[in-house]
């Protein structure tokens, strides 16, 4: 599975997001620090869920972090997140 595939199945699973936008761009950071032949190392996630309602824009990225965990500690050089609550 591709890393893609997989940060987009794990945010639909642990939050039933209302909108989930993952992007890769990789190839915005050819030859800077964490980039790999190949792409897949750096991500922007848009995520709109009512799990983040009410909760900090900390805490909010700390939720996500915590799901992706697995991404970060392997080919995920950098994640950019934009977690929202429906209506914000």
């Amino acid at each position: 599975m591709s890393v893609h595939a997989s940060i987009t199945a794990k945010l639909t699973q642990a939050f039933a997001p209302t909108a989930l936008d993952v992007i890769d761009e990789s190839e915005n950071h050819r030859g800077h620090g964490g980039w790999r032949e190949g792409g897949e190392t750096h991500f922007r996630v848009k995520v709109v869920s009512e799990a983040f309602h009410g909760r900090s824009r900390v805490d909010r990225h700390r939720m996500v972090n915590q799901v992706l965990d697995a991404e970060l500690k392997g080919r995920v050089h950098a994640l950019a997140i934009e977690a929202r609550a429906p209506g914000e």
